[in-house]
């Protein structure tokens, strides 16, 4: 069975994390942008409110105007400062969203990637059993192969000269 239809499950799993992190990632950079639009309104109505000249004289109507005109902007500054804040809870909510969308993406990842190393480790463990049985496949035809009166003897009369060992290249002492 091939490693694809062993983690057919998982990666299915792993598209629709996969999918979910990319959604909640378009949110937070939505909610991101958002939080800055409102930022930059309420930092504009305040920038008016501080600029707005002081009624130095007129009629009572040019100071109803002016002075309607005043609370005007800042209860629009007041509404932009609400709308700020719920900016700011909305855009923390997204962070959370995606940073939790994103370690279960990452845990199935892993998970898939751990497994695919166990089943290398398992393929060259098999083709190493497979290798050392046709090596010893080999050592067994080559040993059946070879006559007796191949391999050098040593006469055992001449206990004077040591024998040497082909595994012991300095010779028994």
């Amino acid at each position: 069975m091939s490693a694809r239809n062993l983690d057919r499950g998982m990666r299915a799993v792993e598209r629709v994390r996969a999918v979910r992190e990319r959604d909640s990632r378009i949110g937070l950079q939505q909610a991101l942008a958002e939080r800055e639009q409102r930022r930059a309104r309420l930092a504009d109505l305040n920038d008016q409110l501080a600029s707005s000249p002081a009624w130095d004289e007129g009629d009572a109507t040019s100071f109803r105007a002016r002075r309607a005109a005043v609370l005007a902007i800042g209860a629009a500054a007041g509404a932009a400062g609400d709308q700020l804040g719920a900016a700011h809870r909305i855009a923390d909510s997204a962070q959370a969203h995606w940073s939790t969308d994103k370690t279960r993406l990452a845990a199935v990842e892993s998970l898939l990637a751990r497994r695919a190393e166990v089943r290398r480790g398992e393929r060259a463990h098999r083709e190493a059993v497979e290798l050392d049985d046709i090596a010893a496949q080999l050592w067994g035809r080559a040993q059946r192969v070879r006559p007796a009166a191949s391999f050098p003897t040593t006469p055992a009369s001449s206990s004077a000269t040591p024998t040497r060992s082909p595994l012991d290249p300095q010779g028994a002492r």
